[in-house]
């Protein structure tokens, strides 16, 4: 079991993500990613506010809001994470000597397998519900930190790209062939959508940064 907490040093968080022991991994990095991305975001729209934006103070500051809500988010899944690949570990330690026993161990190997799925799935919600955010503010943000909302913008799509993977791999030991299906067809519209909320973002963003 990690001993990773959300109190520690950088520092410490890097090291033991560096290290050998298998958490945090892949998908705990990507909810920080995340976390990172709603800090730009969220840093934004703190200086979007005043006379100077009257235009959408009250978007900056529910914008600002909402950030904290997907940070809180953010945290939650990060352990979310650690925990569904030690409920696995779990499962594939379970004897399987009988065949009652291999039924046993292959259920609840499904059961963490869907676990370690859906907590990449609703990382990939949180980012694009950031991506909506930060996309509605671009134009009329204050133009002196564009360029960080610029790097929200990539550090959320970085991050629903890395729990996509998560998924992919998990995918691949799923039996169950309709559940397969769906979580695909469901995560492919996802990333799809992300990549424009992205791509869409970062063009105003440059537009915004030529006209600077």
């Amino acid at each position: 079991m990690t001993s990773v907490t959300w109190d520690h040093s950088i520092r410490t968080l890097i090291q033991q993500a560096a290290s050998s022991q298998p958490t945090p991994g892949g998908g705990s990095i990507s909810a920080l990613t995340a976390t990172l991305g709603a800090t730009m975001t969220s840093m934004v729209g703190s200086l979007s506010k005043g006379e100077k934006f009257e235009e959408i103070c009250k978007q900056s500051s529910s914008l600002v809001e909402k950030m904290k809500d997907i940070i809180t988010s953010c945290e939650e899944l990060f352990f979310a994470d650690i925990n569904a690949f030690e409920k696995y570990m779990n499962a594939l330690r379970l004897p399987s000597s009988t065949d009652v026993e291999k039924e046993n161990r292959e259920q609840s190997l499904q059961i963490a397998i869907v676990q370690a799925i859906e907590v990449p799935i609703k990382l990939m919600k949180v980012c694009q519900e950031g991506l909506q955010n930060t996309y509605r503010i671009v134009e009329l943000a204050n133009k002196n930190v564009i360029s960080d909302l610029g790097i929200g913008a990539i550090l959320f799509e970085a991050a629903a790209h890395s729990a996509f993977l998560t998924v992919e791999m998990n995918l691949s030991t799923l039996k169950e062939i309709d559940l397969k299906q769906r979580y695909t067809k469901q995560t492919s519209i996802l990333i799809k959508e992300i990549e424009e909320l992205k791509e869409s973002t970062l063009k105003m963003v440059h537009h915004r940064i030529i006209l600077f």
